[in-house]
């Protein structure tokens, strides 16, 4: 007797050789021997063979018209016998019931399986709508079949594909369509996604594709504010007096957000008032209103070259920013100090309106204002007197931070940026450079480093809540609990003089002018909206400054392919990492012997990959020179992790406060 049975859910044929009232033993056409419970045996038959059996049975099955076998099946349960006398007749032979059933059992969408043996028709809407979705994958993944060839045969990205490229990178939905595609034609070509969407021009170059999936990203809402944000109020600074300095600020020509003027104002008895200026967006921007939450959300403004995402609206800067001719509102620190010692006998701070009388700009001036024409007396720019006084008092500040740091800082440094004049790739690049510790470079670094520190004691003194920045054994964090910041050589330093610029700032400031108006600041120590806003701009100001890196290795790259430079020089910080000279670039160099610090070796440019941002060098000899004097701990810290000690400066104005900045 032959067997037609199921087994381990797969319906089997075999000659019976043995058999028990329960169970029978079973020869495969393969010649193995089974077992087989009594109640799997489905159908018994003579002929033919078990193995002609089986392969007839399949082939009738392929002929039976699946949607006429649901019409002629009964409501309720029924067994593949019975539908089988209907769709066949009163006698269907052992094949024919074999094929009814595989039918059946290959169609779930029409039948559900209730038994061994049994099944139940799929009702009809529920029918409908499952073949409706079967249709729609198929004509999906004859529509993604459709992308895989443009891609691989056509070298041409589908419309569809190139739409969201970006996105399908940086936050892939791997249930999509168009990810299927990206991926199956990707490994067809043995090739990256990135690669190969930027090989059939899908993202238009490595550029787009560094600045697009940043922005992607980061800025999920896009890059223009939002409509609702309303307009900044006229009157919050009407009733503010008037101070009686005459500031100025120093900024680069491009600098739109000026947030920092400074005066000097002589006093008698041998002493002078200095004042730090800084803009109040503070007294517009309430907490938790619409702008606030705006300015939140972005937590900063991103700088990188050729490029400028502010973190407030336009006609929020402009209300606010300090511009000459007008008197602006602003929070002011006024410290009385010693013209002999330079030492800082008072400090006071004020709300009130300040008139800036002019806005220099840094490029135009630097060349001019040098130790030299200082020294000399022969310094021939506005506020000459004011800028000499500012400088020597810059000098103590300086030298009594050094001393708390128990160590020099690292002047005579150059710190290299880009100026470009056209779009994307395309742009033609300048190289400049800023030197650290040239007079206005350092005048302007410690009159912030000043303020944010005189500020971050005021706070902790009052025991108003604010957000500082410290420093201790090596490691730089932001925190709601005051302390030190060891590299820059201070015991308080809450960031407050860029408040059109940070989100740290403004807050900082805001709890300021709370406290000067004996209001409640809107943030207490303990408040976890404060950690909040800690966390989340520690996360984006990472996530901008490691932005701000890679573009600034991309164009130092970019710079390099301009200028037909094969060979470069560069000095070694640690190990095989380098910094190449003249250039706002760190390299790896692998295989590089162990060198001294300082070290300055030759190396050949070899390949340039502008998606992964990387230059393949080797070295060509160790030259004779040394630059030891150019490094320090923050510096390897900062060649080593990427972090920009300059990464809330306005491009052009990139070094003005450096260390500041830290």
């Amino acid at each position: 007797m032959n067997l037609f049975f199921e087994e381990d859910g797969a319906f089997k044929v075999g000659t019976e050789k043995s058999s028990t009232p329960s169970a029978c033993q079973v020869e495969l056409p393969t010649g193995k021997r089974i077992k087989a419970k009594r109640s799997h045996i489905l159908i018994t038959f003579e002929n033919p063979s078990p193995t002609e059996f089986l392969r007839c049975a399949q082939e009738e099955a392929e002929t039976i018209d699946v949607d006429l076998l649901w019409e002629f099946s009964p409501e309720g349960d029924f067994t593949f016998g019975a539908i089988a006398d209907e769709y066949y007749g009163a006698a269907p032979t052992a094949v024919q019931k074999a094929a009814i059933l595989l039918k059946l059992h290959a169609n779930p969408v029409y039948f559900y399986r209730k038994g061994r043996g049994s099944y139940r028709k799929a009702p009809e809407e529920t029918l409908r709508l499952a073949l409706a979705a079967i249709e729609r994958k198929k004509e999906q993944e004859r529509v993604k079949d459709e992308y895989v060839r443009e891609i691989t045969e056509e070298h041409k990205a589908p419309e569809a594909i190139t739409a969201k490229a970006i996105e399908l990178l940086t936050k892939p939905d791997k249930n999509s369509l168009e990810w299927k595609a990206v991926k199956e034609a990707s490994d067809k070509i043995s090739t990256s996604p990135l690669r190969m969407l930027l090989n059939v021009g899908a993202i238009k170059n490595a550029w787009h594709w560094h600045v697009d999936s940043f922005f992607t990203v980061n800025f999920p809402h896009g890059k223009n504010f939002p409509g609702y944000l309303g307009t900044p109020p006229a009157d919050v600074h009407e009733e503010l007096p008037i101070s009686d300095a005459v500031a100025f600020s120093i900024d680069d020509s491009e600098t739109t957000e000026i947030d920092d003027a400074i005066s000097v104002t002589p006093l008698d008895n041998g002493r002078t008032r200095v004042g730090i200026h800084i803009s109040a967006p503070g007294l517009g921007i309430t907490h938790d209103s619409p702008i606030d939450l705006a300015a939140r959300e972005r937590m900063s403004t991103v700088y990188a070259p050729g490029l400028k995402t502010t973190m407030l609206p336009k006609n929020w800067i402009e209300a606010f920013t300090l511009d000459e001719g007008k008197a602006s509102p602003a929070v002011s620190l006024y410290a009385v100090v010693d013209n002999e010692t330079f030492s800082v006998i008072s400090t006071e701070t004020r709300l009130e309106r300040v008139r800036v009388e002019k806005n220099l700009r840094y490029d135009l001036i630097a060349d001019k204002v040098t130790e030299e024409t200082i020294k000399s007396g022969s310094l021939d720019v506005p506020f000459s007197s004011e800028i000499i006084w500012l400088w020597n008092f810059a000098k103590v500040l300086l030298k009594n931070r050094e001393e708390v740091r128990g160590r020099p800082e690292p002047v005579g440094r150059i710190d290299w940026y880009f100026s470009l004049k056209g779009e994307d790739e395309n742009a033609e690049i300048e190289l400049k450079g800023r030197r650290r510790g040239d007079p206005l470079d350092l005048l302007v670094a410690e009159m912030m480093i000043f303020a944010n520190c005189t500020w971050g004691a005021w706070l902790e003194e009052r025991g108003t809540a604010g957000i500082y920045r410290s420093q201790r054994a090596g490691r730089v964090k932001m925190t709601s609990v005051p302390g030190p910041h060891d590299g820059i050589g201070v015991p308080y330093y809450a960031w407050s003089t860029s408040p059109l610029r940070r989100y740290v700032d403004l807050i900082n400031q805001r709890q300021i002018i709370s406290t000067l108006k004996g209001e409640t600041p809107a943030l207490r120590s303990n408040d976890s909206e404060l950690f909040s806003i800690i966390s989340l701009f520690d996360s984006n100001y990472s996530a901008f400054n490691d932005f701000q890196s890679r573009m600034s290795r991309y164009w130092s790259m970019r710079w390099i392919e301009q200028e037909g430079i094969k060979e470069v020089k560069a000095s070694v910080v640690k190990g095989d990492l380098v910094r190449v000279e003249g250039l706002p670039m760190a390299q790896r160099v692998p295989g590089l012997p162990e060198l001294p610090r300082g070290q300055s070796v030759l190396m050949r440019v070899l390949n340039l990959d502008y998606v992964e941002l990387v230059m393949e060098c080797s070295l060509v000899k160790v030259l004779d020179e040394t630059h030891e004097d150019d490094f320090d701990d923050e510096m390897e810290q900062e060649e080593e992790e990427g972090e920009k000690l300059s990464a809330d400066s306005e491009e052009g104005e990139n070094q003005t406060a450096a260390v500041e900045n830290q």
